[in-house]
């Protein structure tokens, strides 16, 4: 399993343009199969908690007095998806438009050596129907 996620991160890292698990599968020939990837990726376990016990050391090897924590929202645009929980319509404010995707909050750790994530959250919306219209619509918690 590790040598299958090595590959993938590297491919990830690597890539300039779009990334899929058949794009990795292609790129080795048929060796790592794109239900391989897509498996791995389905097992993989994870939280904020699990992300800073990995880079923690790495924290620690580039911690400088005036580091910086950055925070950005982004949307990964996903226009072809269905609505779910995850994957809903988002406003953008980088195109002024309302796009469906995943919104999503990112905290950097940035220093003159490096940088590092440091957490990582999804925008979960729930439906809920508007008192006055009684349409439904998707809304997040917070």
């Amino acid at each position: 399993m590790q040598t299958t996620l090595d590959l993938y991160t590297d491919y990830l890292l690597s890539s300039f343009g779009q990334t899929t698990a058949t794009g990795l599968s292609r790129l080795t020939d048929g060796a790592v199969g794109h239900d391989a990837v897509t498996d791995l990726l389905n097992r993989l376990q994870g939280d904020n908690r699990t992300l800073w016990q990995h880079v923690k050391p790495l924290i620690h090897q580039i911690q400088e007095p005036d580091g910086l924590l950055l925070t950005d929202d982004s949307i990964a645009h996903k226009p072809h998806s269905d609505e779910n929980g995850l994957v809903t319509t988002h406003y953008d404010h980088t195109s002024g438009q309302y796009v469906r995707g995943i919104n999503f909050v990112s905290l950097l750790y940035q220093t003159s050596q490096g940088q590092c994530p440091l957490s990582f959250e999804p925008v979960i919306k729930t439906q809920q129907c508007e008192r006055k219209t009684r349409q439904v619509v998707w809304r997040s918690a917070s």
